[in-house]
């Protein structure tokens, strides 16, 4: 399954609206999420080398905000038949995407397919892995404990949550500095003043990130007293949280 060019924002969108990940997005995600994000390759291979770790046989592997799949289809190889895959998302477009392309590598161990809004009641349970990739960022800031709370209650001991986030800077200044360098980055993967402005603003109201001391600080508040940094770039990280 080819990858479609990102070109979300290309023309000029003369009655903004909140970003949403609908029919659009869906179709263009990979490409705009290897474009956007930086390293995003490279923090894959760092999940997948986690969740492989922390993986047990007869346990479950939730992606929460599995989009379109690629953390499922990378971590697959890695880790015993007998591990089952549950991929959550509130975008029925993208469970779409993730379907077909999970078909499409005939991916032959059990796997479940949810359609959920993360704000709203679900369970997670017998989890060995948990994983939030640029996933917590778009959870409005009042459900995040709630959340974090549930995916502790849900995982065996030992397990593990791995979550890779855009963040706020420690310091105001840096911020300024490290949202300029991060604009830099998108031009030089072909994205144009007009995309990236019009990008912006969509999503003002929907992606609200946190500093890292925020973020784990409510990983301590949810139970988890193990806590390390494993992806740093300015306003982007990953971490991890284990349960004992």
């Amino acid at each position: 399954m080819g990858k479609n060019k990102d070109n979300v924002f290309s023309e000029v969108i003369k009655k903004p609206s909140d970003f949403k990940f609908g029919a659009t997005v869906a179709n263009a995600f990979d490409d705009m999420v290897e474009r956007s994000v930086p390293f995003y390759t490279e923090i894959q291979r760092m999940i997948i080398e986690q969740a492989a770790e922390f993986a047990i046989p007869g346990t479950n592997v939730y992606d929460l905000g599995c989009s379109t799949g690629t953390t499922f289809l990378n971590l697959d190889p890695y880790v015993d038949e007998q591990v089952r895959f549950v991929g959550i998302d509130d975008s029925k477009d993208m469970l779409g995407k993730c379907a077909a392309k999970l078909q499409e590598a005939k991916l032959s161990r059990e796997y479940e397919l949810k359609n959920v809004d993360l704000h709203d009641d679900f369970e997670i349970e017998n989890a060995s892995v948990v994983i939030l990739c640029l996933t917590m960022q778009f959870v409005r800031p009042i459900y995040r404990e709630k959340l974090l709370k549930k995916i502790y209650n849900g995982l065996v001991p030992g397990g593990v949550l791995i979550i890779s986030e855009k963040i706020l800077a420690e310091d105001s200044l840096f911020n300024r500095n490290f949202i300029t360098y991060y604009y830099d980055y998108k031009r030089r993967n072909h994205y144009s003043d007009l995309e990236i402005s019009q990008k912006r603003e969509a999503l003002e109201n929907v992606l609200i990130p946190y500093k890292l001391s925020e973020n784990l600080k409510l990983l301590m508040e949810a139970g988890f007293s193990h806590t390390e940094v494993f992806f740093k770039w300015y306003n982007f990280s990953g971490f991890t949280a284990v349960k004992y």
